[in-house]
């Protein structure tokens, strides 16, 4: 009984015709995505907002940092060379000319 089964099934599967890949139909993934858009939560623009001054607070503060050290550098070079007597002479022979 089981012969006759497999049989049947092979003889129609021999009878069809060859299967062309199955496409997506078009426009399918646009409307995947704009389902996909439409299920998350919109913000509102309080958290837009909240975003933007945390992002612009975050760059003022790296170049604020970025300028004290530069500035701490260049004090500590100021200091360094009127330290020694022979370079504040220098300095000032220099300012003369």
């Amino acid at each position: 009984m089981k012969n006759e089964h497999i049989d049947r099934l092979l003889r129609s599967a021999a009878q069809a015709d060859e299967e062309v890949p199955a496409a997506m139909p078009f426009g399918f993934d646009t409307r995947v995505i704009a389902l996909w858009r439409a299920g998350t939560p919109k913000a509102n623009g309080v958290v837009r907002l909240i975003r933007r001054v945390a992002v612009l607070s975050a760059a003022v503060i790296v170049v604020s940092t970025i300028a004290a050290v530069r500035e701490a550098n260049q004090s500590r070079e100021i200091r360094e060379s009127f330290a020694n007597e022979f370079a504040i002479a220098d300095s000032a022979i220099q300012d003369e000319f």
